[in-house]
This record gives C-alpha cells, structure tokens and sequence, in this order.
C-alpha cells in the first residue's frame, strides 16, 4: 500500500509540472486555433537562457529567471512579427507547419551555442522535501509541483479579474465578435504567444533542476500532447485535471510495469477515451450542420 501511495504522490506532483507545458499549448490553441508544435524547443530555450545567466554569468537564481521570461518574451514577439504576422489570414495548416519549423531551427541553434551535453542547474527555489508516513517525495518533486500551482493560481486570478485577462477570454471566446466590440485581436493573439513562452519557460526551468538540462529537454513536451487531447484544446481546466492524471498514470505504471510501457498506456487510455468523449473531457462539443 505504502508503495501505491507513493506512486501516485510522485504521479500526482509530476502532474503539476505537465499541467503547466499544457497551459501553454491551450493558450495559444484558444486565442489562435493554432497547434504550437515549438512549445517544447520553447521551453528548453528559455531553460537554456536561464542557464546562461545563472550558472554563465553569475546572476542571481531569481534575477536569472526574470533575465530568462524578458528573453523568451522578446524571442515570442520577434517570431509573431516575422512569420506569424505574414501568415495572417493562411490556412491553419500553414502556421503549424511553421511551428514545426521554428521547433527544427530552435533545436538546432540550442546544440549548435550550448551542446548537446547534460548540465546541471541550479534550483531558483528553496527545496522542500515531503514525508507522508513511511512515504518520503523529494524536495525537488514537492518544490516543482508547489511553483506550478502558484503559478497557475496567479494565471486564472490574472484571466479572471485584471483587464487584460477579460480580453484574452473575449479573444478566446469570439474573436468576431471581440474585434467588432473594439478588442485589438492582434494585440491578444500577440500575448498570448509571450504568455505561452513565459509558462513554458518557467517549466522549462523546474524541469532542468530535477533532471539536468540538454537538448533532450524539448521531448517531454511529447507527452503533454495526450494531456491536452485527452483534457480538450481549449480547456484551462481540463488541461489541470488531464494533467494530474497522465502524471499519475505514468508514475503507476513505471512503478509496478517498468519504464519502457511508460509512454504508451497514457496513450491507449487517451484513444478509449476520446471514442467516447471526441472532443476531450472538458473540450468545447462542436456541431456542424451540413
């Protein structure tokens, strides 16, 4: 029993951490309609120019961490000017190819300036370590799960109060309708791509403290993808819920089955869901008539 529950503590926990990457992609899904395949090489650029500020150039962790979301905004509003901004009005499918795009040359700038090596990084926050019974989490796990939390905490009280976050939803909601009551959809689509990047770098960063930085970094994003198909597109929430229950999935099943099943049972229980639920446990139902 004591080893059922401490599996499902550090399923759980790992969860917080996923549900911050899919923050990210339902971000930019909800404003956009746009898949961001990037969202990963993302996240290990900003944890990259974390790195480089920390452990490089000596800043503080904190003042390294604001170093890394100004860059990463700054790198989201150059890449909404000059690909993003051209393909206005372009099928779908022509922005997410672009994605993939920016992910090929993100990944390849980062081996080419940092390596391909494993690093270590050091941790922004203080660690703290759980005991529950017999059950031990390490620092590293509770702490990781406790800034996401805050984080996404401060998200839905930034979506839910603050003017901005009232036109983001708006975006979200019905981008003709919001353009024709006078909202600056660009302006919104904009955010939300520098929002996206600020999540996915400071997941990024909690992520490379655990386990080491390196070009590698940018594949667990992978497994975000069951999260946000599994919880809907374009549903904050069900990103939460999916989240906590892909981590807690994987971590049961790494536990008592072995590593090599890990990223296909999350998998096979997305596909028997969505037979049932096509749109995802809290995604929009969408009906066309023809």
């Amino acid at each position: 029993m004591s080893e059922f529950i401490e599996f499902s503590l550090l399923g759980l926990f790992s969860g917080g951490v996923y549900a911050l990457i899919a923050l990210g992609f339902v971000l930019i899904y909800k404003c956009t309609r746009v898949i961001n395949f990037a969202i990963g090489e993302v996240m290990m650029l900003g944890a990259y120019f974390y790195y480089t500020a920390n452990v490089i150039f000596g800043v503080s962790p904190l003042e390294a961490v604001v170093l890394a979301l100004i860059s990463i905004s700054i790198f989201s509003l150059i890449f909404e000017y000059l690909v993003l901004r051209p393909l206005s009005g372009q099928p779908v499918v022509s922005v997410l190819m672009a994605t993939i795009g920016l992910a090929s040359i993100i990944h390849g700038m980062v081996e080419a300036t940092w390596g391909s090596d494993t690093v270590n990084v050091p941790r922004p926050f203080p660690s703290m370590r759980l005991i529950f019974g017999d059950v031990l989490v390490p620092g590293s796990v509770v702490t990781n799960f406790a800034a996401a939390v805050v984080l996404i905490g401060l998200f839905s009280v930034f979506f839910r109060y603050s003017k901005t976050g009232v036109t983001l939803r708006a975006t979200a909601s019905d981008p003709v309708t919001a353009a024709t009551l006078g909202i600056d959809i660009r302006y919104a689509q904009r955010l939300s791509w520098v929002l996206a990047g600020i999540v996915g770098t400071i997941a990024g960063v909690l992520i490379s403290t655990a386990s080491g930085l390196s070009p590698l970094l940018s594949a667990g994003a992978l497994s975000v993808f069951a999260v946000i198909i599994l919880g809907g597109l374009d549903s904050v929430l069900g990103a939460i819920v999916a989240a906590l229950a892909v981590g807690w999935m994987e971590s049961i099943v790494v536990g008592y089955v072995g590593g090599k099943a890990r990223d296909v049972v999350p998998y096979l229980t997305v596909l028997g869901i969505l037979m049932i639920r096509p749109y995802g446990l809290f995604g929009t139902r969408q009906i066309e008539r023809l």
